[in-house]
């Protein structure tokens, strides 16, 4: 049996993400995480839709994630969209900090997953996109399905 735990956690997605900005670069992150927290998130119970992140005083906050309160918890239950911090390198962190103060580039996270049993959120250095970008996103994704359709039950196997 495999250490790894990936397909009894579920993984969170923000999938407006990548069709609201045009994402540049990948991070992965560490989250600092309440006990309360981390027992929602193995349930499912988070959504990353509103969520964004950015820079404070060298550091990486992520903001407006929502993470249900834990049923079972006592009175020290979480707040649901408190601010939470980030871990990151300082490397990654000066990076960063050098891409987002440029024009028009954000920080989204796209993903929120754990591996080897800590939580991570995969954040991407995004630049929004325009609304002509999305038309050819949707054209291009059109397209694609068509052809699949198209093409599903043409081949035939000769045994």
């Amino acid at each position: 049996m495999s250490k790894n735990n990936s397909n009894s956690t579920p993984t969170i997605k923000n999938r407006k993400a990548r069709h609201e900005f045009s994402i540049e670069e990948t991070y992965e992150a560490g989250l600092v995480l309440k006990g309360t927290e981390v027992k929602s998130l193995r349930n499912g119970k988070a959504s990353l839709n509103e969520a964004f992140a950015y820079l404070k005083d060298g550091e990486v906050w992520l903001r407006d994630m929502y993470i249900k309160p834990y049923e079972h918890g006592s009175y020290s239950n979480h707040d649901e969209r408190r601010e939470r911090k980030l871990l990151l390198t300082k490397r990654e962190i000066a990076e960063l900090d050098k891409n987002v103060t440029q024009k028009g580039y954000t920080l989204v996270p796209l993903k929120l997953y754990f591996k080897n049993g800590y939580a991570k959120v995969l954040l991407g250095l995004a630049k929004g996109k325009k609304k002509y970008d999305k038309r050819e996103d949707i054209k291009e994704r059109d397209m694609k399905r068509e052809l699949e359709r198209k093409y599903k039950g043409t081949y035939k196997v000769n045994m």
